[in-house]
């Protein structure tokens, strides 16, 4: 099959699982930007994704891109590597401002693999795995339904580590997504003179707004969660509430991170509450 024995075939495969990724990201940005704005919402998008049979196909379908992307990464490495020693990608020409990217897109996605492992650990393992599993995740000796998206920020967010790998795993994510998106094309035959540089510009301005998106939520997220907005929310905490008796469960009382009393009855402010 071409698609395998080729170099012209596998460059194709990773062009189109890399676009499908692209078009993950993006619509994951957009997905994470309604919790800047609507928390509440989010988590009724997370209460719908869930572990639905939609949802379930859609994550087997992204695993295995994500599966089918490294490894033709990694064989087509290999293959360069064989036939032109360090060279990752065998384009026909690689301005200066991307040169250090394309020499190092193995690299980047390395630290991007990483980063998700990292990214499921706080999210997807307490989310939808643990409704798949029905297997709650206890936090400070209370329940929190697995559809409860802004507690998973706020446990998240309250690290001062996660902000810190995360901007780190961004900058690799830009560099390796801005080369990755115009080669993807250039790959598939649209290597004129006359679209390949509109395509790195689109490509830049893609990338940058998606990142940029992205960067800017962790930032706000970890804002919020040291202000420990999504435990005094009374709307976040009535959906708490609500999911938990969905699964049999009792209403929840969060507990501030460090403090004596219980949110949001005890305490409306966490600035007031006295610390352990």
């Amino acid at each position: 099959m071409w698609l395998t024995s080729s170099s012209v075939g596998r460059k194709l495969v990773m062009a189109i699982t890399g676009a499908c990724l692209v078009l993950f990201l993006t619509f994951h940005a957009l997905m994470n930007g309604v919790a800047l704005f609507w928390p509440a919402a989010y988590n009724a998008i997370c209460a719908f994704l869930g572990a639905n049979w939609y949802a379930l196909i859609a994550s087997a379908g992204l695993a295995a891109l994500f599966i089918i992307h490294i490894i033709y990464a990694l064989w087509l490495t290999v293959q360069n590597r064989k036939a032109r020693g360090n060279d990752r990608y065998a384009v026909s020409s690689k301005p200066a401002q991307v040169e250090w990217s394309s020499q190092n897109m193995l690299v980047l996605g390395i630290v991007v693999v990483a980063f998700l492992v990292f990214h499921l650990i706080q999210f997807w393992a307490k989310m939808q795995l643990a409704e798949i599993c029905h297997t709650p995740v206890h936090v400070n000796g209370e329940i929190v339904a697995p559809q409860s998206g802004t507690m998973f920020l706020q446990l998240a967010f309250s690290q001062i580590i996660t902000p810190i790998v995360y901007i780190i795993a961004l900058v690799a994510l830009w560099f390796h997504m801005n080369h990755g998106f115009w080669s993807m094309f250039q790959s598939a035959g649209w290597d004129n003179d006359t679209w390949l540089p509109r395509l790195k510009t689109i490509s830049c301005w893609w990338t940058t707004i998606v990142v940029g998106l992205f960067i800017a939520q962790a930032v706000v997220f970890t804002v919020q969660a040291h202000r420990g907005a999504y435990l005094t929310d009374p709307q976040l905490v009535e959906q708490y509430n609500e999911f938990n008796a969905h699964m049999g469960e009792g209403s929840m009382q969060p507990a501030y991170p460090g403090s004596t009393c219980s949110l949001p009855a005890e305490c409306a402010n966490p600035e007031t509450c006295t610390n352990n």
